[in-house]
């Protein structure tokens, strides 16, 4: 018969674990009620061997879970739904208990059965959030620390929820704005490629047959598409291993510090980054210190996040400033890389005493140039991009054509 690991609360309000047998998982709850416990987590065991029991217990106690990961759509509708449960006036033990009953056997069920043992257990739930750091970042166990101390958890975790909101929603942005680019230079590139490799070479052996001296851009052609025939798969593993290479690269601190800062040198490209980074630095720093997370911790969480580690590094810089007693927009101004507007809205802000005002407004005045910089990049690189794609296709063709004209009239001689 199977049996069923529970841990459920006791009817003088004591936590109680231990397993119980039962045909099914709705007779060991009926079992458990009737003995006057409370369940709040209920799991299967029956059925693994010896091997799997010990393997689970290895990656529990290894904290091998610490690595799960929870989708960011998920972790937003995980947010959402705790502030609409704790605002009608649930408490917090028995939101995550609903959750995790309602979300079956998904990763999220495991992750949110997990806090909700913690919480039970005695932990914080901003302790608990820890645990897996890869779901919830700093900024969101901050948040929630600072609704515990207030009160408002509910408050806090639908500030959460409008943040990811307004970040996802700029982050899809820039992804949409780089799809067509991206189609229309894959189909250009194949294009390319199938000329070089199966149209370009049908032409060869006539040339041949007729003799003569070929002009040099079609001997330029011919033997671009020779190499590409012959060498074609040595290309592309060099290709693939240079690119794999300079991604890993990019990923230590010194190469993570080089892209980003060609990343701001680039026409064009340079506005979305900075606009997008400076939103996100306004908007999660104006998060924060809404919801009473102190300024010099406010500042770390923001220099986490901001995405870019030049303007990350000019935070930090920034921050080491403002301890000791300083504004917050005169360091920033001092660095250079915050633009002089940005730092005169943080200083009227700091003047009036409504630094958060202030900095939502400039999380809408970058929105608003984040939303404008990528309708310039789509609308350049379109014909940007067909155009070279033009070019190298016109190319080929006239190559082609100057050879048979070239051949034809010494014929005709």
């Amino acid at each position: 018969m199977p049996s069923f690991k529970y841990i459920a609360r006791s009817a003088d309000g004591k936590r109680v674990d231990g397993t119980v047998e039962a045909a099914d998982r709705r007779t060991a709850l009926l079992m458990l009620q009737e003995s006057g416990h409370t369940p709040l987590s209920l799991d299967q065991t029956a059925g693994k061997t010896a091997v799997d029991s010990i393997k689970k217990r290895f990656s529990f106690d290894s904290g091998l879970n610490k690595k799960t990961k929870m989708k960011s759509r998920d972790m937003l509708l995980f947010s959402r739904e705790m502030a609409d449960l704790l605002s009608s006036g649930m408490t917090l033990g028995k939101a995550l208990h609903t959750l995790a009953q309602r979300k079956g056997d998904s990763l999220s069920a495991k992750i949110i059965r997990r806090l909700r043992d913690e919480v039970v257990q005695g932990s914080a739930f901003s302790e608990a959030l820890r645990i897996y750091p890869e779901s919830f970042p700093q900024l969101y166990i901050s948040m929630v620390r600072a609704g515990e101390a207030s009160g408002a958890l509910a408050e806090a975790l639908e500030g959460l929820c409008k943040h990811y909101e307004r970040v996802h929603e700029a982050h899809s942005k820039v992804v949409t704005a780089l799809i067509y680019p991206a189609f229309v230079l894959g189909i250009g590139l194949i294009s390319v490629v199938g000329l070089m490799v199966f149209i370009v070479p049908r032409f060869a052996p006539i040339f041949d047959e007729l003799g003569g001296t070929m002009p040099l851009p079609t001997r330029i052609l011919m033997g671009f598409s020779d190499i590409l025939i012959r060498y074609g798969w040595l290309i592309l593993i060099l290709l693939t291993g240079g690119i794999i290479a300079l991604r890993r690269w990019i990923k230590t601190r010194n190469g993570r510090m080089w892209w980003h800062s060609r990343q701001l040198k680039w026409p064009v490209i340079r506005h979305i980054i900075t606009a997008n980074a400076f939103a996100h630095f306004a908007r999660t720093l104006e998060t924060l210190i809404r919801n009473g997370v102190p300024i010099l911790k406010a500042l770390s969480i923001s220099e986490e996040t901001v995405g870019n580690d030049v303007i990350a590094r000019e935070i930090a810089s920034a921050r080491t400033r403002v301890t000791d007693g300083s504004s917050i927009a005169r360091p920033l101004a001092a660095g250079k890389v915050f633009p002089e507007l940005l730092t005169d809205m943080l200083a009227v802000g700091e003047e009036t005493g409504d630094l958060p005002g202030s900095l939502k407004n400039i999380a809408r005045r970058y929105d608003a140039e984040l939303d404008f910089s990528i309708k310039v990049l789509t609308t350049v690189m379109e014909p940007i991009l067909i155009l070279g794609i033009a070019i190298i296709i016109g190319f080929v063709a006239i190559s082609m054509l100057m050879a048979v004209f070239n051949l034809t009239s010494g014929l005709g001689a």
